[in-house]
């Protein structure tokens, strides 16, 4: 074997080792393993396993091993061919070695083009990988029919989108697989640059074309009718995807207008999130739901926690909320159509007041989603249940009454003043309610929020706004921050710090027993067909957590919705109320079924009133 052959083949092994090199990082006083390399002039690191650790190790050994032979041979080929042959031969080596480097080597391409071999070893490391429950919907358009329209796929960061181009090309034919090609865009990219690449593709015979990160592209939204009228109109797969997916909602409503197959990636539901990373606990799904790291993340893995999960604290959620959300909206405001979209949000841009704005309306919701649950506690004489809880502490060294002897309307007060810091200060730097209607309309845009379907019956009542979050772990984590601020309050200062801890444990409880009610929820009612509607239904002396009600039948459902793996008589005492279900079923037909969800076991009571298993409903809901 020459150098020559030796070389691409070190090049060969060289692309399939592990990029970048190995470094440590201080976690809770531990030096933790992460490989750290650069791309695109970002540098990106990566969390090392437990379980991946030796395997690593060897990998990043025989890389070394491997760039030294390989400086030898560059230096000692470009010796000999100077030697032998004179300065001009050995520039030809150099630019020959340096075009080794290009995986587009033979193509002259203006952006990243993967093709080949290359794209081979980047499809084989998502091989391993489950699938998300959309990778279907996006089969379906690869192999029918869909003449003009491109694939558009959309979410916030890590909810899996470019694990979903890469495994969709691993899952073609060996002869399709031959027809495809990954294009990774940059922000320094133009789509003249793209329509030169494609036009190159289509002529060497590409048929299915993978562009991720297109939204980068400046002139992109603007532009977006290429990729459907040119190259889906002749038959090529065109299959999108990018970061900024607030871009790709403005192309549906102009460039791509009728033209597009959509697939949203943002929300993922428990038992998708269970399947996909083996978790089957409800509440690891409230504290760090709503995103993945392609599997990378090992949830029985302490450190993977405290190092990879996008909502382990206040500060990896507020970066979460700069990067994924603020950043997505304002790129693709910036670059819609010399920035019509900004509308009235265009004088908070102009004085980087925008990315702020945002975040508090996004603290608002959930300082009023905390509010609400303790504020309703307060008057009724119990912070989140944790007087009573206090009270009946099985040891007497965990009984307190500091509940029952505090001023309430004085904590109550003192409480909003905490939770509400936030909008005084947005309503002194000028924040109007035209401002936070726009940026809740991107929100909704972007499937981070949507509206609780709710009915209520009480008179005279004013109707209240009621959002859900599609990403449980954010709200937990911001609801989590408050509760600590709360705890740090002169009212509880007196207290020791056992104590204190307990209160905020039960706070804290309460927070996932009403983030539960909402996962539920909003599940059941994305998952039911069409002649049948889930709701919140709220009445003057009680409320139902969640009615099913079947429009075809004319019966319904009733459920209680517990954080509790107990069976207690009070949880379903309103499911008894023969006067509110009566009331129910004039409204929505006979009653068929009474159950409380909860985490514990199935049971079914001599009341007819059954306990089902809240985490085998939810995964249910998917089959």
């Amino acid at each position: 074997m020459n150098n020559y052959e030796r070389i691409i083949e070190i090049k060969k092994e060289l692309a399939l080792l592990p990029a970048g090199n190995l470094t440590y990082k201080n976690i809770k006083g531990k030096a933790q393993p992460y490989l750290q390399w650069n791309e695109n002039g970002k540098t990106f690191t990566k969390y090392v396993r437990i379980d991946e650790r030796e395997a690593v190790l060897k990998k990043i050994e025989r890389k070394r091993v491997l760039l030294d032979e390989l400086k030898e041979l560059e230096i000692s080929t470009v010796r000999d061919e100077e030697s032998a042959y004179g300065m001009d031969i050995g520039d030809r080596i150099h630019a020959w070695l340096n075009n080794l480097n290009d995986v587009n080597s033979g193509y002259e391409f203006a952006t990243n083009v993967v093709i080949g071999r290359n794209l081979d070893s980047m499809v084989d490391k998502v091989s391993r990988f489950e699938k998300r429950d959309c990778f279907w919907k996006l089969q379906k358009y690869i192999n029918e029919e869909y003449n003009g329209k491109v694939c558009l796929i959309y979410g916030l960061r890590r909810t899996g989108k470019t694990t979903l181009l890469l495994q969709s090309i691993g899952n073609l034919s060996k002869e399709q697989q031959r027809k495809a090609a990954y294009i990774k865009a940059k922000s320094s990219n133009t789509m003249a640059d793209i329509n030169k690449d494609l036009k190159t593709l289509k002529q060497l015979g590409y048929q299915y074309l993978f562009i991720d990160e297109v939204t980068l592209i400046d002139d992109f939204i603007d532009s977006a009718a290429l990729f459907s009228d040119i190259y889906a109109s002749m038959g090529v797969k065109i299959v999108l995807s990018g970061t900024d997916s607030l871009g790709f909602w403005f192309t549906l409503k102009g460039e791509l207008y009728d033209r597009a197959f959509t697939i949203h990636t943002t929300y993922i539901p428990f038992s998708e999130f269970s399947r996909l990373l083996g978790i089957d606990e409800i509440d690891t799904y409230i504290r760090y739901g709503g995103t993945l790291k392609a599997g990378e993340i090992a949830f029985d893995d302490e450190d993977a926690i405290e190092s990879d999960a996008s909502f382990r604290d206040d500060e990896t959620t507020r970066r979460y909320i700069d990067t994924a959300i603020c950043q997505n909206i304002q790129h693709s405001l910036n670059c819609c159509r010399n920035g019509i979209y900004f509308r009235h949000l265009q004088e908070l841009y102009d004085e980087g007041e925008l990315t702020g704005a945002i975040n508090r309306i996004i603290e608002s919701m959930n300082h009023q989603f905390l509010l609400k649950i303790l504020t309703a506690k307060f008057k009724s004489h119990d912070l989140g249940s944790a007087t009573e809880l206090m009270r009946k502490q099985t040891s007497l060294e965990d009984q307190t009454d500091i509940l029952d002897m505090i001023d309430r309307e004085a904590v109550t007060s003192r409480l909003m003043d905490i939770l509400q810091i936030k909008n005084k200060e947005s309503m002194n730097i000028g924040i109007t309610n035209v401002h936070v209607t726009e940026i809740k309309e991107y929100l909704t845009a972007l499937d981070l929020v949507v509206d609780c379907p709710r009915e209520t019956y009480i008179p005279d009542s004013d109707s209240m706004e009621y959002v859900l979050f599609t990403q449980p772990g954010m709200r937990f984590c911001q609801a989590q921050a408050l509760v600590f601020v709360l705890m740090k309050d002169k009212t509880f200062s007196a207290e020791s710090e056992r104590i204190k801890k307990l209160i905020q444990n039960r706070i804290l409880e309460e927070v996932s027993g009403r983030m539960l009610e909402d996962i539920v929820l909003l599940e059941t009612s994305r998952a039911l067909p069409k002649n049948r509607k889930a709701f919140k239904l709220t009445m003057s002396r009680s409320e139902f957590d969640m009615v099913i009600y079947d429009e075809q039948s004319d019966t319904c459902e009733l459920y209680e919705i517990k954080h509790s793996k107990q069976v207690v008589a009070n949880q379903y005492h309103v499911l008894n109320d023969k006067e509110e279900c009566d009331f129910v079923e004039k409204k929505y037909g006979k009653i068929v079924k009474k159950c409380v969800l909860y985490r514990g076991e199935h049971l079914r009571l001599t009341n007819g009133i059954s306990y089902d298993n809240v985490e085998e409903y939810l995964k249910g809901l998917s089959r």
